[in-house]
Formats: C-alpha cells, structure tokens, sequence
C-alpha cells in the first residue's frame, strides 16, 4: 500500500523580488486574480482524503480559496530563516555578504541563527514519512519553499538541488510512496 501527496503551491503574496524570508503577508490581489484562474483545473484535488495546509496565510487563503477546507500542519511551516525573517534577499546580501554564501554554499549553514537548509530538508521529509500509511491521497498547500524543499527529500537528491527546483505559485507535484520510500509522479490529477 502507498499514499499519494499532491502539494500545491500557495498563490502569491507579494511580486517576486519583493518576496521575504519567512513571509507572513496574505495573498496580494495578483495572487486572487491567480486562484481564480487556476481553480477550475485545481478543485479536482479536494477530493482527497485529507487536505492539509501551512500556517502561512497565504497557504491557508489558498486551500481555503480551492474549496479545500484544510488542517492547518504546523510541521509545514517554511523555513525558520531566524534574524533574516521578513528580509529580502537583496536586504540580507548587503548587511551580510559573507552569510548569504555560507548558506548558499554548505546546507548545514544558518548564519542567521534559524534553520539550516538541511533541517528544513529533514523536518519536511518527516512530515511526508509520517503521513498514515494505508492506501489513500492527501492534498497540502504549502510555501514554494516547503515544496521544493519535499522533493528534494523524495527523491533523495543531495541538499544543494534545493537551489535548483523552481516552484511557481499554484503549481502542483505527486509524490508517491511509503516512508523513505518516495516517486515523483507527472501527469493528471487522480480521479
């Protein structure tokens, strides 16, 4: 038996290079304007079994947008990014040249007193693994972050792949599998 998780990107609260660390903002009116659009293809997944969510407000407004009604999962949280919460990368670079390449450079790194790229790693992938092990499918929206940061895990790929996966909002991944034991899947949603 295995489970299926379908992970949604939470819509957008803030244009790109405005992003923050550890972002609490909710969904900005481009990230409405995006839900909309995209919901007719995205409400399919509410017919998981269990859907899920990050504390964040735009991940809850997401699911909640979608028609998911989902359980907000503290252990979904983004990033712990510590005295760099609420920064821009370009804010951080120019107060702290030298940490922001240690952290993009050893994943065991945290100048900023958070966590590390690779406990965040650990702690998503602890999640994953101890979803109910029974046949059945689960829907969370998390942070982009949060979703890169799940298959990287899943697939067992070295921790500085992270910096390579690009998760746009309101795109969505399947991973299948067991504990430790995890498939990327492509394709349709489940029906």
């Amino acid at each position: 038996m295995s489970v299926r998780v379908s992970l949604v990107a939470a819509a957008r609260s803030s244009a790109l290079l405005a992003e923050r660390f550890d972002d609490d903002r909710p969904l900005d009116d481009t990230g409405w304007h995006e839900v909309r659009l995209a919901a007719h293809s995205l409400i399919p997944l509410a017919a998981a079994e269990l859907r899920y969510c990050s504390p964040t407000p735009r991940s809850r407004a997401t699911g909640a947008a979608l028609g998911f009604a989902p359980l907000v999962q503290p252990a979904l949280r983004d990033c712990d990014m510590g005295r760099w919460r609420g920064l821009t990368l370009a804010d951080v670079a120019a107060r702290e040249p030298a940490g922001v390449d240690a952290w993009l450079a050893d994943p065991r790194s945290a100048p900023h007193g958070g966590e590390s790229l690779l406990g965040f790693i650990s702690r998503i992938g602890g999640w994953l693994d101890t979803r109910p092990v029974r046949e059945g499918w689960i829907v969370a929206v998390a942070e982009p972050a949060v979703v890169r940061a799940a298959l990287v895990y899943a697939l067992n790929a070295p921790p500085p792949t992270y910096w390579n996966v690009d998760v746009r909002p309101l795109s969505t991944v399947t991973l299948i599998g067991l504990p430790g034991r995890w498939s990327l899947s492509l394709g349709v949603f489940p029906g």
